[in-house]
């Protein structure tokens, strides 16, 4: 089971980073595409979903009734914790854009 956890909470973090990659192409004119960058912050962002789905099943949190998480609830985990996170950076930094 900790193996779907891992796959679905990466698959949301790189649904969260995919969109915020595209919100930042659109936003911008004459953004240039630069892969190394785009594959690493889709890997980050994975990793981040992915961390954020095991710590809540390992803190034991009981989300919607159940008392276990589920693959489709840790992609939803995955992606929220990459907005809670790029939210708190914002905050942080006084910055509206994380890209460079």
């Amino acid at each position: 089971m900790y193996l779907l956890i891992f796959i679905a909470g990466f698959g949301g973090g790189i649904l969260r980073g995919l969109v915020g990659f595209l919100k930042h192409q659109f936003a911008y004119k004459n953004v240039e595409f630069r892969l190394n960058y785009f594959l690493t912050m889709m890997f980050l962002s994975g990793v981040v979903g992915m961390l954020s789905a095991m710590a809540i099943k390992e803190a034991g949190f009981s989300l919607a009734g159940q008392n276990y998480i589920n693959p489709a609830l840790a992609f939803i985990i995955g992606y929220a914790g990459g907005d809670f996170l790029e939210n708190i950076y914002k905050i942080i930094a006084k910055k509206l854009d994380i890209y460079p």
